[in-house]
């Protein structure tokens, strides 16, 4: 059914004598459309002939949407058991295709345009970015974007890997660049943010967590399929996409992110379509409501858990590592991050290592085969009657990996407590 509107102008273009096929072609119908409302004699009085059909859900609708506005994250499975429990004999596709319709709406509603408080919000995300060498082989780097939702003020920068581990060091840097915390951020439903449901409630990454506390700010995910809450993000996302790469010569990566922040440094100074003011100014006037950096930094090392072998040893990644012989048995934590393996007996740190580029090595610190040879309660255990045999203890200590031949490597003790005051700096 056209709308009103249409129909009468296809009435008067007719009563102005022009024929069917150019009142046709003027409109954007086919002819068989001006023809019939031609020959019915369609009055605009009239209105439609026929109304809306009925849906069996017509009776339910309030109370999916009271449902909807409870807890948004009800789902349409969910609504549609309790529906049939309420007497509803309908299928479960129209359950669902309200239920959507109605989430929709609602986010919508929710998620209108809003300018936020200074200081209140940032919203973050990743974008990936390919490079062709000159052999053609395609190379990936992703990028790191944090906006400001007041100032629209952005921290940038490319980086090799999306890991955690660098997505943590990634908000580390912005918020050093920034000179403060916002409150709240907003992130999509990557794997590095969130992790699911549990009864109703957001789940997210524990490391995640462990960041938003030592810095204290509140992570916020978007709803699915709701491209309009982070639109903050989003637009600049494309912005450097088509701005600043497409056509840029990459080099590496150090000079690219030197490049970029100049780049942005520049952009700052343009006056913002949105905000109608330059967004240095507009930063500047939010930088004293961003919460203060804490006194020290997150470290972002990864944890891995590993039991002590009985030869003194844990292992990772092909490699063993020798621990103090009064550890054995015990569940320690391994701290690794850019190359540099640190072993915790909760949280007393034990020794630091260097890892390895490649596999099937044994790598010790000195001091605790002195450690095991003076512990003369723990060799007499080991070697009854015969605590002297010195050897044997050492073949235990320094084993064979099946077809490896074992290379051991020993540093002075100096190389490992620079490479601590390194790490925790």
């Amino acid at each position: 059914m056209k709308q009103m509107e249409e129909i009468l102008d296809i009435l008067v273009l007719k009563r102005q004598g022009l024929s069917n096929r150019e009142i046709a072609r003027r409109m954007g119908v086919h002819r068989s459309t001006v023809r019939k409302y031609l020959s019915e004699g369609y009055s605009v009085r009239e209105g439609p002939r026929y109304g809306p059909r009925g849906s069996k859900l017509d009776s339910y609708k309030d109370q999916i949407r009271a449902w909807i506005e409870n807890d948004h994250f009800y789902r349409a499975t969910l609504i549609y058991d309790r529906l049939c429990r309420l007497g509803f004999n309908g299928s479960y596709e129209i359950v669902k295709r309200k239920v959507a319709q109605m989430k929709a709406e609602f986010q919508r509603i929710a998620y209108i345009r809003f300018e936020t408080e200074p200081g209140h919000q940032a919203q973050v995300d990743f974008g990936e970015f390919q490079v062709i060498d000159i052999l053609g082989n395609v190379r990936k780097y992703y990028l790191f974007a944090m906006i400001l939702g007041y100032s629209r003020s952005i921290y940038a920068e490319l980086v090799e890997r999306c890991d955690l581990v660098t997505f943590l060091d990634c908000h580390i840097r912005a918020f050093a660049f920034l000179g403060g915390v916002p409150e709240e951020i907003i992130y999509d439903r990557m794997r590095n943010v969130y992790r699911g449901l549990t009864d109703n409630k957001l789940v997210f990454n524990p490391e995640l967590t462990r960041l938003a506390l030592h810095y204290g700010f509140k992570p916020v995910v978007a709803p699915a399929y709701s491209p309009w809450v982070k639109g903050k993000i989003e637009r600049p996302m494309d912005f450097i996409r088509e701005g600043f790469w497409r056509g840029y010569s990459f080099i590496n990566l150090e000079t690219s992110n030197h490049d970029l922040s100049d780049w942005l440094a520049q952009k700052a100074r343009r006056i913002h379509g949105t905000t109608h003011e330059r967004v240095e100014v507009r930063f500047e006037r939010e930088r004293s409501f961003l919460r203060p950096l804490p006194q020290q930094t997150l470290d972002t090392s990864y944890k891995v858990f590993r039991k002590v072998h009985k030869d003194c040893t844990v292992c990772f990644e092909g490699n063993r590592y020798v621990v103090p012989h009064r550890l054995v048995g015990h569940q320690i934590i391994l701290w690794v991050k850019e190359k540099i393996l640190r072993v915790f007996d909760n949280e007393c740190l034990v020794v630091t290592y260097i890892i390895p580029d490649d596999k099937g090595h044994l790598i010790q610190d000195q001091r605790f085969y002195e450690a095991l040879r003076q512990d003369w309660q723990m060799n007499k255990l080991k070697y009854g009657a015969h605590p002297h045999v010195k050897g044997r203890a050492q073949q235990t200590i320094s084993p064979t990996l099946g077809k490896y031949d074992i290379e051991v490597q020993i540093r002075p003790i100096a190389t490992y407590d620079r490479l601590y005051q390194e790490v925790t700096l």
